[in-house]
């Protein structure tokens, strides 16, 4: 075991060089492969000196070890298990009313590759359904020059989108604001269009069916390995009839945005966002 753990520890850094070179060592949430690889490194030399400490360590003591050990590990496979499962596009896209697009880091003016790959999807997703509204969801973080939404916005206008099929949200600065925000602009323009029906139908004697009769279909475009939390969110504030389109993700960055995910779902079960 001991060696198993200190070659685990040695793939951590090695990956983490991966990262830096390939991304920046400013990559969000990249130094958690330095602390993988300490935490390696460590259970490495317990692994080595417990057969000469054996009789010495409580039994009780080792068994909570062994139990927290694998509880932790149980609770990383089930969760990546559910994201998988969730990034599993069934048959063709939704056909949805509002497609929330979600944004991605932007490198000072320059899409990231991720962000890129969900904005190729929605253009292709934009064509195919002409009369889907696009959110396209996501503000200006640290050391973005622009927000998310308006690169989007912009890029998707030169490929031919017209404008009326977008909408920009641009105030969000985490998956969770994006779904809130997203849904403070549909809320409001499905009572914009309300308004207007009604009036319309007024003039002619007739009248809408009650609001809850009515159903506003959603979808979530976003990276594969993000679709679980996000239709989660997207419930838990209030969407319903949620669907979504699973894009690839960055292949070098792939194995650390999971392992970041699995992070993000836990801290928001925990706090109540999904």
């Amino acid at each position: 075991m001991a060696v198993v753990f200190g070659l685990t520890g040695v793939c951590c850094l090695i990956y983490y060089g991966i990262i830096a070179v390939y991304s920046g060592t400013g990559t969000a949430f990249s130094g958690i492969w330095l602390v993988l690889a300490a935490c390696s490194f460590l259970m490495a030399l317990a692994a080595f000196l417990f057969p000469r400490f054996k009789e010495r360590i409580p039994l009780r003591l080792e068994v909570a070890a062994v139990t927290v050990a694998a509880a932790f590990f149980a609770v990383f496979v089930i969760v990546e298990a559910a994201m998988a499962f969730q990034s599993i596009s069934f048959g063709k896209p939704p056909n949805v009313n509002y497609m929330i697009v979600l944004g991605a880091k932007v490198q000072g003016d320059k899409m990231s590759r991720s962000l890129q790959y969900r904005i190729d999807a929605a253009y292709e997703y934009a064509m195919g359904h002409p009369n889907t509204i696009l959110i396209l969801s996501g503000g200006k973080g640290e050391g973005e020059d622009v927000s998310e939404a308006s690169i989007m916005y912009d890029y998707l206008k030169d490929k031919g989108v017209p404008e009326h099929q977008m909408l920009k949200e641009e105030q969000s600065e985490s998956t969770y604001e994006n779904l809130v925000y997203s849904k403070l602009l549909i809320d409001a323009r499905e009572a914009e269009r309300r308004r207007a029906l009604e009036r319309l139908l007024g003039e002619s004697g007739y009248t809408l069916p009650p609001e809850s009769e009515s159903s506003v279909r959603i979808g979530v475009l976003t990276s594969n390995f993000h679709v679980l939390r996000a239709k989660a969110i997207a419930r838990n504030i209030g969407f319903t009839n949620v669907g979504s389109v699973s894009v690839p993700s960055d292949p070098v960055l792939f194995l650390h945005l999971c392992v970041r995910e699995c992070f993000a779902v836990l801290k928001d079960q925990f706090v109540g966002n999904m």
